[in-house]
């Protein structure tokens, strides 16, 4: 403990001298800070982030798009990597590195999951993530994207739907059963496009996201659809109109939407999810 100085004041240049040693951190920490957009910005590219973020989901997420959170949270090094490099970059601190909205859009959906899986971990592998643990894990948890404190409610809602690509909704995982599945490989800027398309037909062509009963006369759709209506009807008439450009079986325009309930039990492999 050091003790406070009750007695006289030090020398003036004992004085003068701090306080330019003061002043000379300071400048050195903002022409660091706008060099690199963040004190402690990885060295690494985008392709590699993504090459290592992808090893990460295909160490520890199955063909079903399932997590083994087991594993996970015994050996998390790399996926503490990919969440650090989340902290210092994104397109808003470093924009060189995005050149254009796939390439950021790439990037969020990218780091939207990874950080989801991180908070999954970080919080002990909750069994669900539905009730209480709902408003606690998407609303008051923050986590850190680009040097700047978020949630991960601000970062789909606020970020990531202004973009203006509805098909995130297939692609974004907040590690719960009812999600759309998780890839083993990771978005990228070239490919996103065929990406995109691929998750929303996988999507839409399991039973649990998609399902007619023409004896009723309605149509069961995930509950996404529920949730995102307004973004699905801004490229569609009707949401049975949007489920059809994704279906070889088209659903009759007349038929009733019905929404299934969603499944926030945490998608661990583990525990069957």
């Amino acid at each position: 403990m050091i003790a406070r100085n009750r007695g006289r004041k030090a020398p003036l240049a004992v004085r003068l001298a701090a306080g330019i040693g003061i002043v000379a951190l300071m400048l050195l920490s903002i022409a660091t800070l706008g060099a690199t957009g963040a004190p402690d910005a990885p060295a690494m590219t985008i392709p590699e982030w993504e090459t290592l973020w992808s090893s990460v989901l295909a160490r520890y997420v199955d063909d079903a798009g399932r997590i083994d959170f087991a594993a996970l949270s015994h050996d998390h090094a790399d996926l503490d990597r990919v969440v650090a490099f989340v902290a210092a970059v994104d397109p808003v601190s470093q924009p060189q590195r995005f050149p254009d909205r796939a390439a950021r859009l790439a990037f969020y959906i990218n780091a939207y999951n990874a950080l989801a899986m991180h908070g999954i971990v970080e919080t002990g592998v909750p069994r669900s993530l539905g009730g209480v643990t709902k408003f606690t894990f998407f609303y008051l948890k923050k986590f850190t994207v680009g040097g700047k404190s978020i949630s991960l409610y601000d970062l789909e809602n606020d970020v990531i739907r202004p973009l203006g690509e509805e098909r995130v909704h297939f692609a974004l995982n907040c590690m719960a059963v009812s999600c759309p599945r998780l890839p083993r490989t990771a978005f990228t800027a070239d490919a996103l496009e065929q990406q995109l398309d691929t998750a929303t037909r996988t999507f839409l062509a399991e039973r649990r996201n998609a399902s007619v009963d023409p004896v009723k006369r309605e149509v069961w759709v995930a509950a996404i659809f529920d949730f995102y209506t307004k973004d699905f009807l801004a490229r569609a008439p009707t949401l049975i109109d949007y489920v059809n450009r994704y279906r070889p079986d088209p659903i009759p325009p007349e038929f009733k939407v019905r929404f299934f309930d969603y499944d926030w039990t945490v998608n661990d492999r583990g525990r069957g999810g």
